[in-house]
């Protein structure tokens, strides 16, 4: 079975069977003077601005990434209650943390 990861406190179709704990994936990333500089004519523009976008696209996926290998660590085949939470730790430089809670769960 492939890792399910939902941000329900259920997996429909599936009952948890054991509860593992919490489980996390974080990463820091700062942005690089390429993309401020990108980033601040497209701001300037208006609109979408596609340089923070990627650099935030990429946090989350790593984020989720590691938030998958914990789960799968501790045996889990399920995720629910998963979210996403950013912090700037200081100029440029942000902290992204994806958390949930690891279960093991069986089609019902």
């Amino acid at each position: 079975m492939t890792m399910l990861i939902v941000t329900t406190n259920d997996v429909p179709g599936h009952r948890v069977v054991k509860t593992l704990g919490l489980v996390r994936g974080i990463t820091v990333r700062s942005r690089n003077a390429l993309s401020d500089v990108v980033g601040g004519f497209q701001s300037m523009l208006g609109g979408r601005v596609g340089a923070y976008v990627k650099l935030a696209e990429a946090s989350r996926e790593e984020a989720y990434d590691e938030l998958v290998a914990h789960a799968q660590g501790m045996g889990a085949n399920a995720v629910i209650a998963m979210r996403y939470e950013a912090n700037e730790i200081m100029e440029g430089v942000t902290e992204v943390l994806a958390y949930g809670t690891a279960v093991v769960v069986e089609p019902e």
